[in-house]
């Protein structure tokens, strides 16, 4: 059972939805109009015009009852809720209000939509921070300099840049005075300095917080998300069970246990798919995190061959965060007090590192983000009870920087088509803020391999069906049935008829968690 299979709401902890009706729906893309009911947070009942078309011939009619509320979807498609498999929700809801640096094609240019944001009267408050966020340097003619993010106009301001990947900082001399290095050489961070210093400068009060998170699932809900595991590295279950009592949520929330709270899990007898208590039943123990390497745009994925930029001594292939023997041990202690594992892996060898650990500790798990892979390990992804959770709108975003430091293995990168015909179970996250939390992103790029800027598929032959594109964004779910949570999305259109395009824009009419309606036209 997958973590948030059981975050499925009881009477105890959740007052019964009020039914509803939904008539004249096409259950599921390319599926037959019929109606649903849903009674209790669940699919009570459905009806259709063609009963074979899902296999549910057994299904009773609706009944004849009175309903609280009766809808005409007017052949709207319904489908299962999307699930974003991975996302920073904390970095995402600030990075919604954080300056947009995704247009920066040098470190000068970057640098220069900062100065601007400095000048707007909006980011006026020299007390705060001013932070970036989006860069992408990996193809950059120069190299950030603490000396470029300092103004005249501004002598004090505490400046930061986040990379699009999270992995690297770029600050001034303020910033770096601020989080204790006063004398750092180059003003950019990576890895662990990265994540330590930006923790120090983006801390903000935890009501402002919750309140910015409660605002992003909103907006997630109005994309058709029921549901996101998250992998901000902070205290996810003391965070998620504190949101729960201050804000109804609109989404159903796995939180992910990073090391550092691993023996406070253990000591408080949580297992992966355990329901937290006071949570009406939508937050559940997520999997132990780990990290095997880094990232592409910083150079640090673990790969076989070395990437082509000089890189300090040491790390020619990228960087190894936690080495096998570790990594097995970890591993093996979580499967003895019930949790599953997620490890981090880009990089075509910290991949094999992580097939080798779940073959020796012999659990059920996850692999983040698996891009580049070794074509001897395809078949070594289909292990049972294993999930990839792959992020395919970085296939699109990152091509060019692939074929910069990958050259000549990209067959190879974001294969999710081998995966797939390998039996792999695969599951699409967005990586938010890497990319939007917006599973259509994710959908559209799977199936196209291309993004809106009009150029070429990337490794067409890596496409994957909008069928099966829906299941990876749905937690794997391939169809509404009689008696799951009525965890659901009201499509305006049905996803399967649409180009690339304008999957990315599915305009959607509601959303419904456990049977309420987290979003719906006014």
């Amino acid at each position: 059972m997958r973590a948030h299979d059981s975050a499925a709401p009881t009477e105890a902890e959740h007052p019964p939805a009020p039914s509803l009706l939904l008539r004249n729906v096409r259950v599921g893309s390319r599926g037959p109009l019929g109606n649903v009911l849903i009674a209790d947070g669940r699919v009570e009942a459905i009806t259709l015009d063609t009963l074979e078309t899902l296999d549910i011939s057994n299904t009773p009619d609706v009944p004849a009852r009175s309903h609280d509320e009766v809808l005409d979807g007017g052949g709207r498609t319904l489908l299962p809720g999307l699930w974003d498999a991975h996302v920073h929700m904390v970095q995402w809801a600030s990075a919604r209000r954080r300056v947009d640096l995704s247009g920066a094609r040098s470190a000068r240019g970057a640098a220069a939509t900062m100065a601007a944001a400095a000048a707007d009267k909006g980011n006026s408050s020299t007390e705060d921070p001013l932070i970036g966020y989006g860069f992408r340097d990996g193809l950059w003619p120069d190299k950030p300099e603490p000396s470029l993010l300092e103004w005249r106009a501004y002598p004090e301001r505490v400046v930061a840049l986040v990379s699009n990947d999270l992995h690297t900082a770029w600050l001034n001399r303020a910033a770096l005075h601020k989080i204790g290095y006063p004398n750092h050489p180059t003003g950019v961070l990576r890895e662990h300095e990265c994540f330590a210093g930006l923790a120090q400068l983006s801390k903000v009060p935890s009501e402002i917080m919750d309140r910015w998170v409660a605002e992003a699932v909103r907006a997630a809900a109005a994309r058709g998300v029921t549901g996101f595991l998250d992998f901000e590295s902070d205290d996810n279950l003391t965070d998620w069970r504190r949101r729960a009592n201050s804000h109804t949520l609109q989404a159903r929330v796995t939180g992910a246990v990073y090391p550092a709270y691993f023996d406070q899990a253990i000591e408080d007898g949580l297992r992966t798919g355990d329901v937290l208590a006071g949570t009406a039943g939508l937050v559940t123990v997520g999997p132990l995190k780990v990290f095997v390497d880094g990232s592409l745009n910083t150079r640090t994925a673990l790969c076989h061959q070395p990437y082509p930029d000089q890189m300090p001594e040491g790390q020619e292939h990228g960087l190894l965060e936690t080495g096998p023997l570790e990594l097995e041990r970890l591993m093996a202690r979580a499967k003895r007090h019930g949790l599953q594992t997620a490890v981090h892996a880009i990089g075509d060898k910290a991949n094999g590192i992580a097939l080798d650990a779940f073959d020796k500790v012999g659990c059920a798990g996850r692999i983040e983000h698996a891009q580049l892979i070794d074509r001897g390990d395809v078949r070594r992804f289909a292990r049972p009870g294993l999930v990839l959770g792959v992020q395919p709108a970085h296939a699109t975003d990152d091509r060019d920087v692939a074929d910069r430091h990958w050259a000549g293995r990209t067959d190879r990168a974001f294969a999710y088509a081998d995966l797939l015909g390998a039996g792999a179970s695969l599951e699409i996250g967005s990586d938010a803020p890497v990319s939007p939390l917006d599973p259509w992103q994710g959908i559209a790029s799977a199936v196209a391999r291309t993004g809106t800027d009009g150029r070429a598929p990337w490794h067409p032959e890596q496409r994957i069906s909008v069928a099966a594109a829906l299941a990876a964004a749905s937690a794997g779910r391939r169809s509404i049935r009689v008696g799951e949570p009525a965890d659901l999305v009201l499509c305006e259109e049905d996803p399967a008829l649409l180009d690339h395009h304008e999957l990315r824009e599915m305009p959607i009419f509601g959303t419904l968690l456990a049977g309420r309606w987290t979003h719906r036209p006014a």
